[in-house]
C-alpha cells in the first residue's frame, strides 16, 4: 500500500464558522418536464426542487440545524440565491429536508 493511501488528507471544516456563497449563483440548465401529468405533480416538483436549493444553501451559509432556518432566514437566502420567495409550505419543506439529511 502507498504511504500516501495511510496518510490522511487535510480537510478544513466549515462547522465552527458560516461559509459565503459563492456568488453569483448559477442554477442547473434546465430540461423540460414530461407531458400529461396533472398540473399538482407539476407544482409539487418545482416546489421540491426550490426547497432543495434552498436547504442546499442554508447548509453553504452556515445554517445546520431547522430550528436556526425560520421563515424570515428562509426567504433572505432565497432573495440572496436569485429565487423568487418561498411560500410558508416551501419553508416547512426545507426545515424537512435539513432535519432528514441528518
Amino acid at each position: 500500500m502507498p504511504a500516501a493511501a495511510l496518510s490522511p488528507l487535510p480537510t478544513q471544516s466549515t462547522a465552527k464558522r458560516a461559509v459565503q456563497l459563492d456568488l453569483p449563483y448559477q442554477p442547473v440548465e434546465k430540461r423540460p418536464l414530461p407531458p400529461g401529468r396533472p398540473r399538482e405533480w407539476y407544482v409539487t416538483h418545482n416546489r421540491r426542487l426550490k426547497a432543495m436549493r434552498l436547504a442546499i444553501a442554508l447548509l453553504d451559509s452556515g445554517v445546520y440545524v431547522p430550528r436556526q432556518a425560520h421563515n424570515e432566514t428562509i426567504r433572505r437566502t432565497a432573495a440572496l440565491i436569485g429565487v423568487h420567495p418561498p411560500s410558508d409550505t416551501t419553508c416547512h419543506m426545507v426545515r424537512a429536508l435539513m432535519r432528514y439529511a441528518r
